[in-house]
């Protein structure tokens, strides 16, 4: 591609919603500069519609190639490459320059930005997996995050015989997963798939876990990292904790318990849930009564292993690693953001979370759907024998494909929306349950499938957006509209369940900071491909799994957390680990660019 030919250049400006501060003005009319630039269109005075009419500008420029530049340039490659052939051109030149891929969002890349045309109008990609590290590569690997994706991808590297360092936030491994009662759409219980994996991990010679812990700096380079880690005080030795449970029946403090959604108040010791693992017991320094005031201690007097240590600082530890797999995860929408629905102020509207924790055997009521009610000290709560709803709402897309809130669609919310309404109806088969949906996305293995058999268990199914909650008289009334048959409706009803989005992380900011990784516009972390290659960042050695990256559901997040941990396995195998765009200075990379350009000009 080094001989001499006449060049055009397309650029593609930002759409769908793309948040950019990149002066592409600038950028159009330095490539006007360009030697051999015949000519430079731009999608926002050159529309893509008349392909006679494009093909006859190229054939009056004698237009040899063209350089489709900018965002999301695959969309307009087919209708340029046709009208190269109608040219009497050869269709097949076109060069795609995606900014988006090469991680270019900001007025700081701009002279990179340009740099990367540059090189392709001569002809050459600056393609950085050219550039490996030198240094011996660390065989262990860091894994943030222990939800399912991230224990998944450790059980893979530790199964290959490599050391992983599982790091978790909160004091127990599981994640999400471990806070459901089914999954969709075989309706399999979720603890039973993903507990034996936690119990494996704990077990695991090879895997060292970290929990209550998080990554505060990391230094070096791809291959070779150094991740210095604050490990908070759990106050409880888990070496020596034996889980008897008799210091969390003793403590005198409650708070809302943050892995039951705040559906029900756990001790300021306790143990997440029966299954965590370590099933080792920790105080909550926010609410232990001793940590705030001094006072108190009667966990440290009633603890028979004498393992409890109230005074215990955090302290800070420092790993060596070779490659590092973000797993960090998701939040939940915060449904009262979406005051319409009144979440927050009628008691008996729910989040899909805090139903999944009323449904859950292992939940506040043990598995039966009651009412929420203040208990003696007027904390908002469900306990058993309260009374059920005879009549269901569940309001799809909350918080999701939504202009005011999260344009993208949450991916899981239609599926997981059908399994609650199954469980409605499966504990109480007499109650009334209402899907209110725009459209139903049941795009994986068996959705559509689980979608018919939900109706056909006697849900009723409403197409179009709720729009209201109500209370009238102490009964709940939600308004909707009805396309189907073309008009607005309102409906008693006893429970409302929103389903809430998903969402990025609040801590994702500062991990992209710490890690040097990038986010996109909407707050996931931002892969290499977006088609090719969802796992890789753009910084060498780090890779992205799971919901972090972008929604996905349970299926997905495992394959590609097993996707992860073969990027890093490849790595440790080959002794060398790629360098990614942000392992380049914005002058390195202009003088490497440049270097291939002066190349090819003599080529040429």
């Amino acid at each position: 591609m080094g001989e001499k030919c006449n060049i055009g250049i397309f650029f593609c400006h930002p759409e769908n919603g793309h948040l950019i501060t990149l002066d592409w003005f600038d950028i159009i009319e330095r490539m006007n500069n360009i030697s051999r630039v015949k000519i430079v269109w731009n999608s926002r005075q050159t529309l893509l519609i008349d392909i006679d009419e494009f093909a006859k500008i190229i054939s009056e420029n004698d237009i040899d190639r063209i350089i489709i530049s900018g965002f999301d340039v695959g969309i307009s490659k087919t209708f340029i490459a046709s009208a190269m052939e109608k040219a009497s051109k050869n269709p097949k030149e076109i060069i795609l320059i995606d900014f988006m891929e090469y991680g270019i969002s900001n007025e700081s890349d701009k002279n990179k930005a340009f740099s990367f045309v540059e090189c392709a109008v001569k002809g050459v990609i600056f393609d950085p997996s050219e550039f490996f590290t030198n240094n011996k590569v660390n065989q262990q690997t860091l894994i943030i995050g222990g939800g399912i994706t991230g224990i998944q991808a450790s059980l893979e590297i530790a199964n290959a015989g490599k050391k992983v360092f599982l790091l978790e936030k909160t004091g127990t491994i599981g994640g999400h997963m471990a806070m459901f009662d089914k999954t969709f759409p075989t309706l399999d219980c979720a603890a039973c798939i993903l507990t034996p994996k936690m119990v494996e991990v704990g077990q695991h010679q090879n895997i060292e876990i970290l929990t209550y812990s998080e990554v505060k700096e990391v230094n070096g380079n791809p291959g070779n990292y150094k991740v210095k880690i604050l490990k908070k005080a759990r106050r409880v030795d888990i070496t020596a904790c034996i889980g008897c449970g008799i210091c969390s029946e003793k403590c005198p403090s409650k708070v809302y318990s943050e892995f039951d959604s705040d559906t029900c108040l756990r001790k300021s010791i306790y143990i997440a849930f029966p299954q965590a693992v370590p099933n080792k017991y920790l105080i909550d320094e926010s609410s232990c009564i001793y940590v705030e005031s001094g006072k108190c201690g009667v966990c440290v007097k009633v603890c028979p292993a004498d393992c409890i240590d109230l005074d215990e600082k955090d302290k800070e530890i420092e790993i060596d690693v070779g490659n590092i797999i973000v797993a960090t995860g998701f939040k939940t929408f915060d449904a009262k953001k979406t005051e319409q629905y009144g979440y927050g102020k009628f008691p008996n509207v729910l989040t899909s979370l805090e139903f999944e924790r009323l449904i859950n055997a292992s939940g506040p009521t043990g598995g039966e759907i009651t009412f929420r009610s203040k208990d003696k000290k007027g904390n908002w709560v469900f306990a058993p024998n309260n009374g059920s709803p005879k009549s269901v709402a569940i309001i799809h897309c909350v918080g999701s494909r939504d202009v005011n809130h999260n344009k993208y669609c949450s991916r899981v919310c239609c599926m997981y929306s059908l399994k609650l309404a199954h469980l409605v109806k499966e504990k109480l088969p007499d109650t009334e349950v209402t899907e209110y949906f725009i459209d139903m996305r049941a795009f994986g293995k068996g959705y559509d499938e689980f979608y018919e058999r939900i109706k056909s268990e006697d849900v009723k199914m409403i197409r179009g957006r709720a729009s209201k909650i109500e209370q009238k008289n102490g009964q709940m009334y939600i308004r909707s509209e009805d396309i189907i048959n073309d008009k607005l409706i309102e409906e008693k009803v006893d429970m409302v369940i929103l389903a809430v989005g998903i969402e990025p992380r609040d801590d994702a900011g500062e991990l992209e900071k710490i890690l040097g990784i990038t986010r996109s516009d909407d707050g996931w972390f931002m892969e290499a491909n977006s088609q090719s290659n969802t796992n890789e960042s753009f910084s060498g050695g780090i890779t992205i799994a799971g919901v972090c990256q972008g929604p996905k559901d349970i299926p997905d997040s495992v394959v590609h957390g097993s996707a992860a941990a073969s990027r890093v396995l490849r790595n440790i195998m080959k002794g060398k680990v790629k360098k990614g765009f942000n392992d380049f200075s914005s002058s390195e990379i202009i003088s490497i660019v440049k270097e291939f350009s002066l190349k090819m000009e003599g080529k040429s």
